[in-house]
């Protein structure tokens, strides 16, 4: 004890100057110095004592957060000037110490990150993260935090595109670190995107025009941010002069902006997990959110053809196949009536799929799946009153042919899914399809006569019929 008593009265002595120059600045006065004083004791003898824990570090690290917050408060009211780095030094100190001791807590590692972040100490956040990874090499999670903060805080996308590369080497089978490698590089080309359009490089059109484009061309986007040439740091004359710049000119005459890193990642991951369609669909939802991209089309028809050649009655595959013409579309877009016909082709061979699977395990499942995502698309349509009344009519009849399909699985009650039942009926109630509501609760309260869920539901239904 003597040893630990030792160490803990040299750490307090190193902080005997700063607790000065509080009581002489009257920042606190002698008897909250003494009461600072005893709590930092308290701690040091605690954390040098045989025993300690890292939830003891993180209360110490935590209690002097709060203690340079108020500090630096009293500072800002009083009018004086005193130096900031103290609180922060020992912050960062404690906070070393408790990750050098307990290493594989990452709880720590974060909170120590989350700090340095916040006092905005870009070196010492570098340093935080080399040692991190260093000793959690294998942990997905910091990989793609450290990606993140190079992309989000840095806009450094070859040092983002390392840490995901170099996580992948040591992670290969995390589906997460695939994933947000994907959408890393979507936002990369989204980024240089609307830089090509602040620069007038996408066509010969004036740049107002690229700006500011026709309310008719916006109606068949999901619009993206919109950048301007503040967001990007440039005026006019500097956007000018940037046209001939090799690296724009590198990127024209590439292939990144047609999607072909987005692909390649897709090709690799599918290596990784050739026989799971699930992956592919989480890559489709992420391509789905960047619709506006003129690359995103081949990209996504790229994943639904490997899909269907690879898993081609899967329920994931085949929900995916038929979403995929309505990608990117609004209600007031003119290719809306095209895409519906495909749709409505696409769901049939996809039931004639699902036919296939008859007398196997796999064939309600599948079913009930593919019909519930179907209405479940479909039904955002329903949402936007501009829709035209023959387009509507079009989608009502698709939904009342995929539920056809779920009532037939409630009727021989071979549903699988009870959550997912609920959810289907929620959303009937919601667009107006009491009738079908009526007849899916009636059955489902066959199969799960006790569920509270379903009796409200059931309620809800009898209310109607009285109010009608």
């Amino acid at each position: 004890m003597a040893g630990a008593s030792d160490k803990a009265r040299y750490y307090l002595e190193q902080s005997v100057p700063e607790l000065q120059e509080l009581i002489r600045k009257q920042i606190f006065t002698k008897d909250e110095v003494s009461s600072i004083a005893k709590k930092r004791s308290d701690f040091e003898h605690k954390l040098n004592a045989r025993g300690s824990s890292a939830s003891d570090y993180a209360r110490y690290a935590e209690y002097e957060m709060n203690l340079d917050a108020l500090r630096r408060t009293r500072a800002k009211r009083l009018g004086i000037k005193a130096a900031s780095h103290t609180g922060q030094r020992r912050i960062f100190f404690v906070l070393d110490r408790a990750t050098r001791k307990f290493h594989g807590d990452t709880s720590l590692w974060m909170l120590y990150l989350r700090f340095a972040r916040k006092e905005k100490a870009n070196k010492k956040v570098a340093q935080i993260i080399t040692s991190m990874l260093r000793l959690h090499p294998a942990s997905p999670e910091l990989w793609v935090y450290a990606a993140n903060y190079a992309w989000q805080e840095r806009a450094d996308i070859t040092e983002s595109r390392g840490y995901m590369q170099r996580g992948l080497r040591f992670c290969n089978r995390s589906k997460r670190l695939w994933t947000d490698y994907l959408k890393l590089e979507m936002l990369y080309i989204a980024k240089i995107s609307a830089r090509r359009q602040i620069l007038g490089l996408n066509s010969n059109s004036p740049r107002k025009e690229l700006i500011q484009p026709s309310k008719d061309f916006e109606q068949d986007l999901i619009k993206l941010p919109r950048a301007t040439t503040e967001d990007m740091g440039l005026d006019i004359a500097a956007a000018s002069s940037a046209r001939s710049t090799n690296e724009e000119s590198k990127i024209v005459s590439s292939s990144a902006l047609a999607g072909a890193i987005p692909i390649a990642i897709f090709d690799a991951a599918t290596k990784e997990f050739p026989e799971d369609p699930t992956l592919g669909t989480a890559f489709f939802d992420v391509v789905t959110q960047f619709s506006e991209l003129s690359c995103s089309k081949r990209i996504l028809e790229h994943m639904v053809q490997y899909l269907m050649a690879k898993t081609p009655t899967s329920a994931a595959t085949l929900t995916c196949y038929i979403r995929q013409p309505l990608v990117g579309l609004f209600a007031a877009s003119t290719l809306l009536p095209r895409a519906l016909i495909d749709v409505v082709d696409r769901f049939e061979l996809a039931m004639q799929k699902v036919d296939s699977l008859k007398g196997s395990s796999e064939e309600f499942g599948t079913r009930e799946v593919v019909s519930q995502q179907t209405i479940k698309c479909l039904g955002t349509y329903l949402e936007f009153p501009e829709l035209d009344s023959d387009i509507r009519a079009v989608v009502t009849a698709m939904i009342k042919n995929a539920w056809d399909h779920c009532l037939q699985l409630l009727k021989t009650r071979s549903s699988r899914s009870k959550d997912e039942t609920i959810a289907l009926l929620r959303i009937l109630h919601h667009h107006g399809f009491e009738d079908l509501m009526q007849q899916g609760v009636t059955l489902a309260l066959a199969m799960w006569p006790d569920d509270p869920q379903l009796m409200t539901s059931n309620s809800q239904v009898g209310a109607l019929e009285l109010h009608h």
